[in-house]
């Protein structure tokens, strides 16, 4: 069954709250990483008598490597190790809602409700991120944050003064620019991962549609390493932001 749909279906309500096949995709994500999360962690062996086994060895290398790798993005060892819990949990997220979104069944595992005189499927699960409103949510998430850890780290003056410059006309359009940055970076990071990810998700339904057997497998590696790619670029701009929030403003 082809089904094809630029925006999230609604499956149910909560208390007038409506929850669609994206944000119940969402979810399940969450509930994926946050017990994969603790029962990593149960079994750490933090204790210097007792040796680690061969899975904390191997996480801890990768671990290091990313924050060794993340250091070129982030200006220093400091701002990488501070960051890495964020950007590895964006990247994490993201990843793993892209790949789930690949699974059989997902956008052809439904029902049918009516619609006026019309009978209209709605699938179970969809990619989360095939829905503009969940990339949005992130990006905003993201700048957030950052404009946070701004305050934070250099003041309110400070962070502030990297916007609203009195100091001449030209500072002062400078500033406006800063200000329509922040929002472009809101556009760009949630329109890059929602186009990617609904035109992947097409791409794979035309093809499954069209030629079901053997052809799709290659669009499907590919889409593997595009949500791998999109993962990690969202991570990797995210900590981007977020370092360049701890700068003070230069004039």
């Amino acid at each position: 069954m082809l089904h094809l749909s630029i925006t999230a279906e609604p499956l149910f309500h909560i208390f007038g709250f409506t929850v669609t096949n994206s944000l119940f995709s969402a979810w399940i994500v969450m509930v994926i990483l946050i017990i994969t999360a603790l029962v990593l962690s149960k079994n750490i062996k933090r204790d210097d008598k007792k040796v680690p086994g061969k899975l904390q060895n191997l996480l801890e290398f990768t671990i290091d490597q990313l924050i060794n790798f993340m250091e070129t993005i982030a200006g220093g060892r400091e701002n990488a190790v501070k960051f890495f819990p964020i950007a590895a949990t964006i990247f994490l997220y993201v990843l793993l809602s892209n790949w789930l979104g690949m699974l059989p069944g997902v956008g052809s595992i439904g029902f049918y409700h009516l619609e006026g005189t019309k009978q209209v499927f709605v699938p179970f699960f969809r990619s989360a991120f095939a829905d503009l409103n969940m990339t949005l949510a992130l990006a905003l998430i993201v700048v957030t944050m950052s404009h946070i850890v701004g305050l934070v780290t250099v003041g309110i003056k400070g962070h502030i003064s990297k916007f609203i410059k009195l100091t001449g006309p030209i500072d002062f359009f400078v500033g406006i620019l800063e200000i329509i940055s922040e929002f472009g970076k809101i556009i760009s990071l949630s329109f890059r991962l929602f186009g990617n990810v609904l035109a992947g998700e097409i791409l794979l339904a035309i093809i499954t549609f069209l030629v079901p057997y053997i052809v799709p497998l290659p669009f499907l590696g590919l889409e593997v390493f595009v949500g791998f790619i999109q993962a990690l670029i969202f991570a990797v701009l995210a900590t981007m932001f977020l370092s360049q929030a701890t700068e003070a403003a230069h004039h």
